[in-house]
């Protein structure tokens, strides 16, 4: 069953008015007719709306409200990945895995081993096609809600930011073994909210470590191998995504 996004105000009593570019997905790329059925969420609520298509225009899709629950996609834990950035378009790869494994937000990350440096004008260009990637994975894995992207953070201002979270991790290869790995993450429940810090290419600078360790960060390995910046984040979520919904299901 497709599923699309609208604005709140987009969601009636009654009905669902599609607007925009959905509107041409579903004339004639899906080429729906009236009769079918849909999901709907506004990207916040995590609510979503089982609809019927009634009528389709050339500039809107009008869709009656068959009924509404709870979105079952979403982990039942807030998981925000901290991302160094890296290099060239490998950060639009990481955020569309990040949305489809569950992440709840993305903050990018300028950090000192960080070869990419944005300035003001790249960085709100680079902001607004990271949040439209992650609307479309979305989309794809049929969340309840669109995970945010948010402005590129200085590492001292990330860890700041973590410092809400119940639980904070940061893959290092220096850290202890694999038991300890797994001690971390057994001790996550549902419910908990999780921080997960990734360095860039060239990994975390010592005092990086450091600085994050004093805020309560927790080290961890991810094993003997040497993990690419786009494979490390990946590896963590997917272990937090089974971790989680085990618990959740138990």
């Amino acid at each position: 069953m497709h599923h699309f996004f609208v604005a709140s105000e987009q969601i009636g009593e009654k009905f669902v008015r599609i607007t925009g570019g959905d509107v041409n997905h579903i004339r004639n790329v899906l080429r729906m007719q009236p009769g079918e059925q849909i999901t709907v969420s506004d990207g916040g609520d995590g609510k979503e709306y089982r609809c019927e298509i009634a009528q389709i225009e050339e500039d809107y899709v009008a869709a009656k409200i068959m009924w509404v629950e709870e979105s079952g996609a979403e982990l039942p834990s807030r998981i925000c990945l901290f991302q160094g950035l890296p290099k060239g378009d490998k950060m639009e790869l990481i955020i569309q895995k990040a949305v489809e494994l569950g992440a709840a937000q993305i903050v990018p990350m300028a950090t000192k081993r960080a070869v990419v440096r944005l300035d003001a004008k790249k960085e709100e260009a680079k902001r607004k096609r990271w949040n439209a990637i992650s609307a479309s994975a979305a989309k794809q894995s049929k969340r309840g809600i669109v995970p945010e992207v948010t402005r590129v953070m200085t590492f001292a201002e990330a860890v700041k930011y973590a410092g809400q979270f119940d639980k904070k991790l940061i893959p290092y290869e220096l850290a202890e073994g694999m038991e300890r790995t797994r001690k971390l993450i057994d001790e996550i429940k549902p419910g908990e909210s999780v921080a997960v810090f990734i360095g860039p290419e060239g990994g975390f600078d010592e005092q990086e470590i450091e600085l994050a360790r004093t805020a309560g960060v927790e080290p961890l390995t991810l094993g003997r191998r040497i993990l690419r910046t786009e494979t490390a984040g990946m590896a963590v979520l997917s272990v937090l995504m089974f971790q989680l919904e085990a618990g959740k299901c138990s």
